[in-house]
């Protein structure tokens, strides 16, 4: 089934956005996994592995659709110089894909591609899950302290 050309462009700005965040998130588990912070190192690579499969499903979609997916473009990778800095920084690329994938759901709805709504939709929550959890974590280093925090994500 032929895609919309617009629909195809959102799905690959999407796909950026989701091969970006593997990045960036594997690189702060692996750092968080070497200074000991094994709960967090543990929690940071179960979100990149949640944005592999988001970006399985773009890859998948955009086939459907007869058009070919673009793996070779990332955005600016957001690392940080410690764990704060790391929730702050996946915070900023949450709240951004959150607004891209209503932007998206919308377009899909405008051009009647539900099957892309649907598969937008199933992301969106994912997503909104991840933000949730990074705002729990920094609202738990704001009331108890960055030490007191990472002392808890020691194994």
């Amino acid at each position: 089934m032929k895609g919309n050309p617009k629909v195809i462009e959102k799905l690959n700005f999407l796909l950026a956005d989701e091969l970006t965040a593997i990045s960036q998130y594997m690189v702060q588990a692996e750092m968080c996994a070497n200074w000991g912070y094994k709960h967090l190192a543990e929690a940071v690579e179960k979100r990149a592995i949640d944005e592999m499969k988001h970006a399985e499903k773009h890859i998948s979609r955009i086939l459907f659709l007869e058009e070919n997916p673009i793996v070779s473009e990332l955005n600016k990778i957001h690392i940080g110089d410690g764990v704060e800095a790391f929730h702050k920084n996946d915070w900023e690329a949450e709240s951004g894909a959150i607004k891209a994938y209503n932007d998206a759901i919308k377009l899909a709805v405008e051009v009647g591609d539900n099957g892309t709504r649907e598969l937008l939709e199933s992301i969106l929550k994912d997503e909104e899950d991840h933000i949730d959890w990074i705002e729990a974590q920094l609202d738990q280093i704001k009331q108890m302290s960055i030490q007191v925090y990472l002392s808890e994500q020691i194994s």
